[in-house]
This record gives structure tokens, sequence and C-alpha cells, in this order.
């Protein structure tokens, strides 16, 4: 199990990742979105913005937040640290159940194309 300060750096590291994408991946990132990211092991689910490419104004709060995000995911810890690092495809994770994603069809669609 990590910490919440390692779930944060890695949440860090994936907008840094973001930002400096190009095409599709992009195009999908220059979303304008609330988002939430659930840490299970630890209840706390971190809450920010996906604009401008990057995740933006990240809080954590402990157990679930107040209000729903466009973009909701959850996972463990160490599975969030795994898939930012690249040690765990974020196709297979969610298929099998280990990630939940929780958008509209919409958006959906478009965050597919980072898969």
């Amino acid at each position: 199990m990590r910490t919440t300060e390692e779930c944060r750096a890695a949440l860090e590291r994936l907008s840094e990742s973001m930002g400096g994408a190009e095409g599709n991946v992009r195009r999908v990132a220059a979303l304008d979105r609330s988002l939430s990211c659930r840490i299970t092991d630890l209840d706390t689910t971190f809450t920010g913005r996906l604009r401008g490419g990057r995740i933006q104004d990240v809080t954590a709060v402990a157990g679930e937040p107040p209000g729903k995000a466009q973009i909701r995911l959850t996972m463990s810890s160490d599975d969030l640290v795994a898939l930012v690092d690249g040690g765990l495809n974020f196709a297979k994770a969610w298929g099998s159940g280990r990630v939940k994603v929780h958008a509209s069809v919409p958006d959906l669609l478009r965050l597919r194309s980072l898969l």
C-alpha cells in the first residue's frame, strides 16, 4: 500500500506526461472536465480539474468527495502508481475491474484513445 503523498506525486507525474502529449492524446488531455480519483485502500479521493492538457487544482479529501466529478476513477494506491509508472496496462486493469471509470459516453469514447 502506497501513501497519500506517493499517490499525489503519481498524479503530478501523470499531469506532466499529459502536458507533453501530442496528437490524439493531446486532444483528449485538452478536455475541460472535473476529475476524481478514489483510492480505495487509503479511503482518500483526489479531486481536480482536467484542463489545458493537465490535471489542475488537485486536493485530497477523506472518503468520498461531496460532489460527483464528470470523470471518476477508482483504484488502489498500488494500481495508481503502477499505471502512471507503466507497470500496469490500463486497458487490462480496466477490463479486469482493478480500475473503474465512470464518465459520460462521449467522454469514455474520447478517453478510449488514451488506451
